[in-house]
């Protein structure tokens, strides 16, 4: 599954997550997309499924994007592997140490991940990636119990705003904070939470914000330099 000492519960999380069908829109979409493929992929065998977090058990550092993308995890079954966000962050965690590699092309390409784990808000490939609010809600017990599973975690890294917000949503429900305001959005912010983690925010590495320039290489080499610092305490 993620690594080879992945605990059972994570073994048995993870088989529920890639046989859900609760949201019949992303269902339909993610199928679509596995059967229609893109031009440039259409010898793979597309995964058309709800993608699992991966990564180790162990992590002292939690990775939350958005959703699998349509052509990268949504093909693959492996999060941010094989499309452009995956190319750029796996050099920076290969960089930083947490990943034995920078490429990620396939589930079966080697790639481990050290002190890291990487999930989603939502598990399925969303149509213009943007999975709706009943959508992300379906999903969000799946995200509490890998959070609860994942004892370790100290420092959370929000990879855009739906990210953040599934976070922040998540200790809503738990009734550790009543209310959202406090925690603003943006690049680098950081904030201890009543939980006892700290939550980190960072930009999407998407093409669209790592092409435009908003997100540089060297500004998301500093979360995860900041990430392992704060791991460390």
């Amino acid at each position: 599954m993620s690594t080879n000492h992945s605990d059972n519960w994570l073994i048995k999380l993870n088989e529920e997550i890639v046989s859900c069908t609760r949201c019949p829109r992303l269902v339909e979409y993610r199928e679509k997309i596995a059967r229609e493929k893109r031009r440039a992929y259409r010898d793979c065998d597309y995964w058309g499924k709800p993608v699992p977090g991966f990564g180790d058990p162990k992590a002292r550092i939690l990775i939350l994007g958005l959703a699998p993308g349509a052509h990268g995890s949504n093909r693959t079954g492996r999060p941010f592997t094989g499309d452009a966000s995956g190319n750029f962050m796996y050099p920076v965690l290969y960089e930083t140490g947490f990943a034995n590699q920078p490429t990620a092309i396939s589930r079966e390409d080697g790639l481990k991940l050290k002190d890291i784990y990487i999930t989603a808000a939502a598990r399925c490939a969303p149509p213009d990636n943007k999975p709706l609010p009943e959508e992300l809600a379906n999903c969000a017990e799946y995200l509490d119990r890998e959070i609860s599973g994942l004892q370790h975690v100290k420092v959370v890294v929000a990879l855009g705003k739906i990210g953040f917000e599934a976070y922040l949503n998540r200790l809503k429900r738990n009734g550790q904070i009543t209310n959202k305001a406090a925690y603003v959005f943006e690049h680098g912010a950081k904030y201890a939470m009543p939980d006892g983690k700290i939550l980190l925010a960072s930009y999407h590495p998407s093409n669209q914000n790592t092409q435009t320039g908003k997100l540089t290489r060297a500004m998301f080499l500093q979360i995860f330099k900041l990430a392992a610092q704060l791991a460390d305490k």
